[in-house]
């Protein structure tokens, strides 16, 4: 059977993924705002040859949030700096289709699409806190099912618009006069039930034709999202079969769509803790854990479950016997992922504050380079994932472990690269380039 390459993303988040790892010894106190240090960052992830580094983002924030997220970088404006200093891998930024407008956002990509010669992609989300609607003119927050229904139109309005320039619409013949070929050059004339817009945009087409579109939500509306236009999904999958059973039912809504499964790579997280041995992976993971604020972890344990105050309930109590809404105007698919290990592990609540704050829900691999390394390849090759997004617990560590002694196992075994395919996101991921719609 050949073997299957297996994509890599690196989450790049502050001093790590870890909510605590600010508080570790090695942990930078001004991550969030140091350029030089997301820089060294990018270039170490580009060395591991990583596909892509991938940067999420938050429009609302409170004195709760992680350290990582009440101050950081717009995510835009710090991959155009970082694509000054990297050449290969793949920049994705964090775009709300809540709070932002179409026109603006595929201007943005296209722009940085531009710049970086073909690297960017745009991470689609639908922003789940409710406080965040107060920082955009609003009184209300759109529920879950509205903003899935606005991002879709979203979506496509941003796909038409990068469609309004064909690829040789430009010109530029100084003796002649002609600047573009209008027969090229696209109103899209949208309207639809959440937007009214003409077009076309004032960025040519961009060196991808359009950027990568990726899509983070797994819920039932997510996924028909991610069936219509995602070409990545990043997705928090605790175990291998519930992944098996994730990543077929996501690719077997494709062919509704007319697509291909081979143009979509779903990547789940991966909270990798490596070690020389066992037992120094696993002290390594407990010192972060040691490391947790309890009124910390209890509040980002609450953020999945709306209304109710973990913080009056002793943290000694089954988590099954804790009365929990069935439904939230949130992120529904990470509040059942939580309500299922914790009662399959039965799990108390200091447990599954613990676990949530640490890793997000993502599965953690807690072993050595060979160990990381085959549950990847097993993972791939059961059919669970085309790849991972890598969280690195704490940076730069973390990270340097995984490109120093993991990619390393995974080459031996030619399951992943040894160098770069392609100079743009689309050629290292194994996509084409997308046919113009507007094309005769």
């Amino acid at each position: 059977m050949t073997k299957k390459n297996v994509k890599l993303g690196v989450f790049l988040a502050g001093t790590g993924h870890h909510v605590a790892s600010w508080r570790h010894p090695h942990a930078i106190p001004n991550a969030t705002m140091n350029l030089n240090y997301f820089k060294n960052l990018a270039q170490t992830a580009e060395k591991g040859l990583f596909d892509l580094l991938f940067l999420a983002d938050s429009l609302s924030v409170s004195t709760d949030s992680h350290p990582n997220i009440l101050t950081r970088f717009e995510p835009l404006t710090l991959l155009s700096y970082l694509s000054a200093f990297t050449s290969k891998i793949g920049l994705i930024a964090t775009a709300s289709t809540t709070y932002e407008e179409p026109f603006h956002v595929a201007r943005k990509f296209a722009s940085l699409d531009h710049i970086s010669a073909g690297r960017v992609g745009w991470n689609v989300v639908t922003t789940s806190l409710s406080s965040t609607a107060s920082n955009f003119n609003q009184t209300k927050h759109l529920e879950h099912s509205e903003r899935y229904k606005r991002a879709t139109e979203f979506v496509e309005v941003v796909k038409e618009l990068w469609d309004s320039w064909e690829d040789d619409t430009l010109v530029i013949n100084k003796e002649t006069g002609q600047f573009i070929d209008e027969s090229k050059f696209h109103e899209i004339n949208h309207k639809g039930d959440f937007f009214s817009v003409r077009g076309p945009l004032n960025v040519c087409r961009s060196p991808q034709g359009q950027p990568v579109i990726v899509q983070a939500g797994s819920s039932s509306a997510g996924q028909i999202l991610a069936a219509k236009h995602a070409e990545i999904v990043f997705t928090a999958q605790e175990n291998k079969n519930d992944a098996i059973k994730f990543y077929q039912h996501l690719k077997g809504q494709m062919p509704t769509y007319h697509r291909d499964q081979t143009s979509l790579n779903i990547m789940p997280g991966l909270f990798p803790i490596v070690g020389a041995t066992e037992k120094e992976a696993q002290e390594k993971y407990e010192t972060l854990q040691e490391l947790i604020v309890p009124e910390i972890g209890l509040s980002i344990l609450g953020r999945y479950f709306g209304e109710v105050d973990f913080a009056n309930i002793p943290l000694d109590t089954p988590f099954v016997d804790i009365k929990l809404p069935e439904q939230v105007d949130g992120i529904q698919s990470k509040h059942d992922l939580i309500i299922k290990r914790a009662t399959n592990e039965h799990m108390t609540l200091r447990q599954a504050y613990q676990w949530i704050a640490g890793s997000r829900g993502h599965h953690i691999a807690i072993g050595t380079p060979t160990q990381i390394a085959d549950k990847i390849e097993d993972w791939v090759a059961s059919g669970a994932a085309d790849g991972f997004n890598i969280m690195p617990a704490l940076l730069p560590d973390s990270l340097n472990d995984f490109v120093q002694f993991v990619i390393p196992e995974l080459q031996e075994r030619g399951i992943f690269r040894t160098q770069y395919e392609s100079n743009t996101l689309r050629g290292n991921l194994g996509l084409k380039n997308p046919v113009n719609q507007f094309e005769k």
